[in-house]
């Protein structure tokens, strides 16, 4: 995943759990899992939208993302083979909500492609960061390892500024496209997590209860806002 900025310091959870969860907790390969299928549909993205950019720095930046993102996959496909999970089919039970939230969200235009790339990815990086305290330390390394920065981060920011502060009509249309990714991101994750136990366990082990999940989503809400002003878009 093309690592963005995660929930800050502040914004985490206050009380944090009394001691983290077991290595062998069903959870973990589910979280391994989502994490890999969502790595697969990024560089196929990735690689799909590069075709749009209007240049070849546009074209290679992208393709330089995708690349990140199969080595995201490899380094998923290890730790899950390692767990001695059979990789493909564990997989493929995260395709319909992945799938379907990028089927909802396909740009039309290069600079939607950036902005999704920019929110979308750091909307996820929010969700699987904000539990990685309670994981075992080497399964939290192969999180962070994932959604690390790589650097692509300011290419983004950069040309989409430079392109609203020439448009308002720009600026606007970024923003509804903007706020459209975060509800969509929302929906299709609270799908997941209502089809998957093992997750909701791993969420609620950190928010000490379901009751806490509003709470959650209410901070990517703010988190969102954020980037929308470092983009220019607000």
């Amino acid at each position: 995943m093309v690592g963005m900025t995660p929930l800050s310091p502040g914004d985490q959870l206050a009380d944090p759990p009394s001691s983290r969860l077991p290595a062998d907790h069903p959870g973990v390969n589910e979280l391994f899992a989502l994490l890999a299928y969502g790595e697969v549909t990024a560089f196929y993205r990735l690689t799909e939208e590069a075709k749009m950019a209007p240049d070849l720095r546009g074209r290679i930046s992208m393709a330089s993302m995708a690349a990140a993102e199969m080595a995201h996959y490899e380094l998923l496909h290890d730790a899950l083979e390692s767990r001695g999970v059979d990789v493909v089919p564990t997989i493929s039970k995260y395709a319909s909500a992945l799938d379907g939230y990028h089927r909802l969200t396909t740009p039309s235009t290069w600079l939607e492609a950036l902005v999704k790339t920019y929110i979308g990815d750091a909307l996820a990086a929010d969700f699987y960061l904000e539990i990685a305290d309670v994981l075992p330390d080497d399964v939290a390394d192969v999180v962070r390892a994932v959604m690390a920065q790589t650097g692509h981060s300011q290419f983004v920011v950069a040309e989409v500024r430079a392109a609203v502060t020439k448009s308002t009509k720009q600026r606007s249309r970024l923003a509804l496209w903007s706020r459209r990714l975060l509800g969509e991101a929302i929906t299709q994750a609270q799908y997941v997590l209502a089809e998957h136990d093992e997750l909701v366990d791993l969420v609620i082990s950190k928010t000490d209860g379901l009751t806490q999940l509003a709470g959650f989503f209410d901070r990517l809400q703010r988190t969102h806002d954020e980037r929308i002003r470092e983009l220019g878009l607000a």
